[in-house]
């Protein structure tokens, strides 16, 4: 929840807020001060009227990022509904300079050119009241009274007109917010995307390269062994049905796997396949996402092999030593590496940087193909 002072529609503030310093002169215009009378207010208001419509133009075009067009006769308009009715409303219509002020802060190009636009009201004012009640005099007013009027306005102008383009400023600062924000939601829905399309081909291709290996056995087998074509068929429609439970857990959490699960099921798929299959596996005091980790690895692994390689041997080995976990994954058999690497290697690679680790894989002397990941870990 957003605190109390920031406003929840900066563009209606934004409004509100050029709409009051706007009113203030012609308020003290109509009303009067305590020195003079008081004024018809029709015309007051429409020049205050003229004078909001021209500022919120050059507000609006700010807070867009935009210079407002035609905005050199804009800002001229402004300079004459400033001070051609100075000389009869007087010293209360000083305060519409903090308009011109933010305007003169807006229009111009040149941003050096616009801060000193943005200076000469205030600069312009104090020296009216030094030339007027120290040199010149008016009856009634002492040096300090001359002195704190200067002050007032000298100060008075610069804050308005800084209120006002703050406001503005405000307007753009929310608007890019607003843009960042829908910006990295944008980022968080592709990774999320990214993420579960990494897991569904890692959680699928093996149990889909499962299925066919063990469909094609099934075939060979059904012509003179039809008992032992039934039992792989069997086999065939378990892995199916663990690959549709596997697909429906992607849309929850993210799914866990087991090391030592997934070394059973490649030394399963392996001898399905004809591979001699060596399997080390030093797990114990590994800490459980470097783990699931390597569960991941195995799995893609044993993927590439059956898809990938001719492969008649595999070996697969782990080890920690030293603050460093080690996975390795070697077969004969390599095939060339394609033109570019596929899916479940950059997807590795992602879950080894999310640790701190880092994937290799590719061709090793003697046509053989290595997949080597490694963690660093904590020793339980």
């Amino acid at each position: 929840m957003a605190p109390m002072w920031v406003p929840r529609n900066p563009r209606r503030a934004m409004v509100v807020v050029t709409l009051v310093v706007a009113a203030i002169s012609p308020v003290f215009t109509s009303l009067g001060a305590p020195d003079q009378a008081g004024r018809a207010p029709l015309v007051p208001v429409i020049l205050g009227a003229c004078l909001a419509a021209l500022q919120l133009r050059h507000s609006f075009s700010a807070a867009a990022g935009k210079r407002p067009s035609r905005g050199p006769w804009t800002l001229a308009a402004m300079i004459v509904l400033v001070y051609a009715p100075l000389p009869w409303y007087t010293w209360n219509w000083l305060a519409t300079q903090g308009l011109l002020t933010a305007s003169a802060l807006m229009v111009p190009r040149d941003r050096r050119v616009a801060i000193v636009a943005a200076a000469l009201p205030a600069l312009g004012t104090v020296l009216f009241f030094a030339v007027a009640y120290l040199w010149i005099g008016r009856p009634g007013w002492t040096v300090g009274a001359a002195i704190w009027e200067m002050t007032w306005w000298g100060v008075g102008i610069p804050i308005s007109g800084a209120v006002v383009y703050g406001a503005a400023r405000l307007v753009r600062a929310a608007d890019e917010l607003q843009a960042a924000h829908t910006e990295l939601a944008e980022l968080a829905i592709a990774r999320e995307r990214r993420r579960r399309c990494r897991d569904l081909h890692d959680l699928i291709g093996q149990s889909l390269s499962a299925v066919s290996l063990r469909g094609d056995l099934a075939l060979r087998l059904l012509p003179t062994d039809p008992a032992a074509a039934g039992t792989e068929i069997a086999t065939l429609i378990d892995t199916a049905r663990v690959t549709l439970h596997d697909v429906l857990s992607v849309t929850g959490d993210d799914p866990g796997a087991d090391l030592h699960t997934e070394a059973e099921g490649a030394k399963a798929l392996l001898a399905a396949a004809g591979i001699d299959a060596h399997i080390s596996l030093e797990s114990a005091g590994l800490p459980p996402d470097a783990k699931a980790v390597f569960a991941w690895a195995l799995r893609e692994g044993i993927t590439n092999v059956l898809r990938h390689s001719e492969a008649g041997t595999c070996s697969i080995t782990s080890s920690h030593a030293d603050g460093r976990a080690r996975l390795e994954i070697i077969n004969d058999g390599a095939r060339p590496a394609p033109a570019r690497p596929g899916n479940g290697l950059a997807g590795l690679a992602e879950r080894a940087r999310a640790f701190s680790g880092e994937l290799t894989a590719g061709p090793a002397p003697g046509a053989t193909f290595r997949l080597i990941m490694e963690l660093p870990v904590e020793e339980l």
